[in-house]
C-alpha cells in the first residue's frame, strides 16, 4: 500500500490530499501605476490582487516575475512579462541589477515576505517602491489537519510549513519534500528532507519514492 501524500499549498494536485494552507485577504491600496516602468510579481496572489484595479492602469507595465507560475498568472491578465527569475526572491537581485538604475520599479507584495532582495537592490541605488496588496493567515483546514505517521508531506512555502507546525509535529517517519531553499530554511533543525530541483509542485512529485 502506497504512502498517503499531503500537499500543503494554495494549489492542488490529483495525486495528493491537497490542503489549502492559507487564507488570503486582498488589499487595495491606492497605486499610481503611471509612475513606474516595471512591476515585480512574486506570486499568483499578486496577479489576483491586480484584478481589483482597472486593467488599463497596469497592463502595459512589464513585470519581473519570480517564477514560471507567477509569470503565467501575470500573462493571463493580458500583460507582458519582462523577465523570469529562478523561483526565489533572492534570485531577482541579479535580474534587477541587469537593468538601468534610472528605471522605477513597483514591488507588489504580501504583508510578510521571506526575502530582502528589495533592500539589497535599494542599497545599491535602484529605485523600488513597495505596495502591500495582500496578506495571508493560516487556514482552518491546515490548523485542523492530522496526518498519518508514514505520510509524505509536501510544503510549498515557509508560511504553509509554519502553519502546519502550529498544531502538528514532523517525525522521523514522515517523508518531507519542500519546494525550494526558502521553504527549507523554515524547517526545524535536524529534520531530514528532500528539496525539489525546480520551484514547481510537479518537481516535488518527482522526488516521491
Amino acid at each position: 500500500m502506497s504512502k498517503p501524500i499531503y500537499l500543503f499549498s494554495i494549489s492542488s494536485h490529483p495525486n495528493a490530499v491537497s490542503i489549502n494552507s492559507l487564507a488570503i485577504t486582498f488589499l487595495k491600496p491606492s497605486i499610481d501605476f503611471s509612475k513606474y516602468d516595471y512591476l515585480i510579481v512574486t506570486s499568483k496572489q499578486t496577479s489576483k490582487a491586480l484584478e481589483q484595479y482597472e486593467k488599463e492602469s497596469y497592463v502595459d507595465k512589464p513585470a519581473l516575475c519570480v517564477s514560471v507560475a507567477s509569470a503565467k498568472s501575470y500573462e493571463n491578465l493580458g500583460a507582458k512579462v519582462l523577465d523570469i527569475g529562478g523561483g526565489y526572491g533572492d534570485n531577482l537581485i541579479d535580474k534587477i541589477k541587469s537593468y538601468p538604475k534610472n528605471k522605477k520599479w513597483l514591488y507588489l507584495r504580501a504583508k510578510i515576505v521571506a526575502s530582502d532582495f528589495v533592500e539589497v537592490c535599494k542599497r545599491d541605488g535602484y529605485d523600488i517602491d513597495e505596495s502591500i496588496v495582500y496578506e495571508s493567515s493560516c487556514s482552518k483546514e491546515i490548523l485542523n489537519v492530522r496526518v498519518e505517521d508514514d505520510a509524505t508531506l509536501i510544503f510549498t512555502s515557509p508560511s504553509s510549513l509554519k502553519c502546519f507546525l502550529k498544531n502538528n509535529i514532523l517525525t522521523k517517519y514522515h517523508d518531507i519534500i519542500v519546494i525550494g531553499k526558502t521553504t527549507a530554511k523554515a524547517l526545524p533543525k535536524g529534520v531530514e528532507y528532500q528539496i525539489s530541483a525546480q520551484t514547481t509542485i510537479d518537481s516535488c512529485f518527482k522526488l516521491i519514492k
